[in-house]
């Protein structure tokens, strides 16, 4: 439900105007050097520079609650907490009834029985992505040297889109993007067949992700147009090193010690200004409603921290369970 991983396990908690938002991570190992000042990088390229991003300004300082003392990780779980600061739930209130379009807000009140917290979308608002990131950089410093860099590649189908986003923006809509990550160091021999398989774990939780729709390895879709001869690797050297890199670092679900490339596809952002029809859910009435409040025009922007986190939650977990990362770590 809202924990992932195996030894290296994370868990999600809080909504999106309540008190605050945060993670557990489970299974941290003992003797981690780690400090607020760590969080700050990933926290700020999240958070956007509110150009063609939310409005939405909270200072995202972490909050240890347990697990670390004295600037090292106990063992015990890692709680860091994030205070909702900057909310305006009344932007929400005359949504309660009319669920928008795009948005989780008929699922949630369906799953919920009614009783879900509908302001910002709740638990299932892109503000819980913050715990991923939280948790991500305490993964990134455990696979430290590995190399983890994501970035927009594109963004409404342009690879420069600053008019896109400008008219977008103008307007009252939205764009969606394309999202690509690159992991550089890892070795040859991770990932379990056939359920546990590489491509297998970071879909399960790259779809976590709110407003993920797409995933790719590789070549990806690319790849049903290809020829045999054209996608498959040639073998260099005893090392696993490939001539190229259509597999994308992963054969039959198992890191081959090339690097590992994949691509999401982020759709836009479902909150617009634009006019759009829904249902009054308690009267059953059609009804147009125009979403107030700080969204972004897109949101891809701010997902390339946010799908580096995911990558390395799954390859902190894996590196663990093969015990190339110790449960505590040497002085």
């Amino acid at each position: 439900m809202n924990s992932f991983g195996r030894i290296f396990r994370v868990s999600l908690f809080g909504e999106s105007h309540g008190p605050g938002v945060g993670v557990v991570i489970d299974g941290c190992p003992a003797g981690l050097d780690l400090a607020a000042e760590d969080f700050a990088e990933d926290l700020a390229r999240r958070r956007g520079d509110g150009k063609f991003t939310t409005a939405r300004r909270e200072p995202d300082e972490p909050i240890f609650l347990s697990g670390l003392f004295d600037g090292h990780t106990t063992g015990a779980p890692l709680t860091i907490l994030f205070q909702n600061r900057d909310i305006r739930s009344k932007d929400y209130f005359t949504l309660k009834n009319t669920p928008r379009p795009g948005h989780a807000d008929f699922t949630a009140h369906i799953k919920a029985g009614g009783w879900n917290d509908y302001r910002g979308g709740g638990h299932f608002s892109g503000r819980l992505t913050l715990g991923i990131v939280a948790a991500g950089v305490v993964a990134k410093l455990l696979l430290d040297p590995i190399e983890i860099t994501a970035r927009v590649v594109e963004i409404g189908g342009d690879a420069n889109a600053v008019k896109k986003l400008l008219d977008a923006q103008k307007k009252g809509d939205s764009l969606g993007g394309i999202v690509e990550c690159t992991v550089v160091g890892l070795p040859a021999g991770l990932g379990e067949p056939f359920f546990d398989s590489i491509e297998s774990l970071l879909a399960h939780l790259l779809f976590a992700i709110p407003g993920i729709k797409g995933v790719e390895f590789g070549a990806g879709f690319a790849a049903a147009r290809m020829k045999g001869s054209e996608m498959n690797d040639a073998i260099l050297d005893k090392t696993g090193k490939t001539a190229t890199n259509n597999a994308g670092g992963i054969n039959g679900g198992i890191t081959n010690g090339n690097p590992v490339v994949f691509r999401v596809a982020v759709r836009p952002t479902p909150s617009i200004r634009l006019p759009q029809q829904t249902v009054n859910i308690e009267t059953g009435k059609k009804t147009e409603i125009s979403i107030e409040g700080r969204h972004d025009t897109c949101f891809a922007l701010r997902l390339p921290p946010i799908v580096e986190a995911v990558a390395a939650l799954v390859f902190a977990d894996l590196m663990m369970l093969e015990g190339r990362i110790p449960r505590v770590l040497p002085s």
